[in-house]
Formats: structure tokens, C-alpha cells, sequence
């Protein structure tokens, strides 16, 4: 019984996003670069700068990053892509957030934009929902969000895609 319901709420979550990409990209709503960081490393005596490679475009929906394909990542870490200035060495923190803004513009994202990196995929299965630790979860045939790993609170997931989606396709005056 709860297989079948758990079932019938992953389709309806697909049915969902699909409606979100198309309404999305009908809209042309701005979207963000995703990326896979590449630390430092050596190659063949030849040393690599960090890059953060390019591995698609997403829409930001809060706590949820939504590919055109319909696959949904978890929000992770973000900068913006920035050309190189001299280390100023104010803080570790300064330094490492200077060098991944630096590692966006080697991965050809423009300066200026956002891109997020560490957005794992979220498993859209009902066993990879059911107990999952990230922003999504299924509980009791229901599709819920977390807004963060740590929160035991949740919305549903229906209206909450569409308020996200609704902010990006018809911003409100000023934003």
C-alpha cells in the first residue's frame, strides 16, 4: 500500500518539474551555471589550477537546483565569477573564496555570474526519498521540502515549486 502511494508521488513530482522546466523556459527565467570543482593537482609534472568545470545550467527554486532535463540537485555552494586580483591575504576564508570566484572565470563562466558547485543530484526514486537527509523527502506517500538538512520542518512540495517557479517567470516590482 505505501509502495503504490510513494509511486503515485514520484510521478506527480515528475509531472511537476516537467511543468516547471517548460513554464521556466517559455518564460525565459534566468538561469545559473552548475559546475563540478576540480581542485589543484598535478598532471604529468604539470600543475593544474582549481576549476570549477561547467556541468550544465539550473534554475534556483530555493533550496532546489532544476536542470532542463527535469533533474533536481540540492542547493550547495555558490560564487560568482570574478577575474583574478591579488591575494590580500585578509583571512583564510577571503583567500578561498577569492580562488573559487577565480576558478568559475577559468572554467569559461562570464565574470559576474552565479554558479553553483557541490549541488549533488537528488535521487528521484521513492527508495532514494524515503528517510533521504536532503531537501526533499517522501513521507507517507507526500512529497515534502526541507529548508535545510538540519530543519524537521517541511512544506509541500506542489506549492512550494510553484511559488519558486512563480518568482523567477513573474518577479515581483523591484526585484
Amino acid at each position: 500500500m505505501d509502495d503504490a502511494r510513494d509511486e503515485k508521488a514520484i510521478d506527480g513530482i515528475r509531472v511537476l518539474l516537467r511543468d516547471a522546466v517548460e513554464r521556466l523556459d517559455v518564460a525565459g527565467a534566468r538561469d545559473e551555471g552548475l559546475a563540478v570543482f576540480v581542485p589543484r593537482h598535478r598532471r604529468m609534472l604539470v600543475t593544474r589550477e582549481a576549476v570549477l568545470r561547467p556541468a550544465g545550467r539550473v534554475w534556483r527554486l530555493g533550496v532546489l537546483l532544476l536542470d532542463r532535463s527535469g533533474s533536481l540537485h540540492a542547493t550547495g555552494s555558490i560564487t560568482r565569477a570574478a577575474e583574478s586580483n591579488r591575494p590580500t591575504f585578509q583571512s583564510v576564508s577571503a583567500e578561498t573564496r577569492r580562488e573559487l570566484r577565480v576558478a568559475a572565470v577559468r572554467g569559461h563562466f562570464a565574470v559576474g555570474e552565479t554558479v553553483n558547485y557541490d549541488a549533488p543530484e537528488i535521487d528521484l526514486s521513492a527508495a532514494g526519498l524515503r528517510g533521504a537527509g536532503g531537501p526533499l523527502v517522501l513521507r507517507d506517500g507526500v512529497a515534502l521540502v526541507r529548508w535545510s538538512p538540519a530543519a524537521f520542518a517541511t512544506v509541500p512540495f506542489g506549492p512550494y515549486l510553484a511559488e519558486r517557479v512563480s518568482l523567477l517567470t513573474d518577479p515581483p516590482q523591484g526585484a
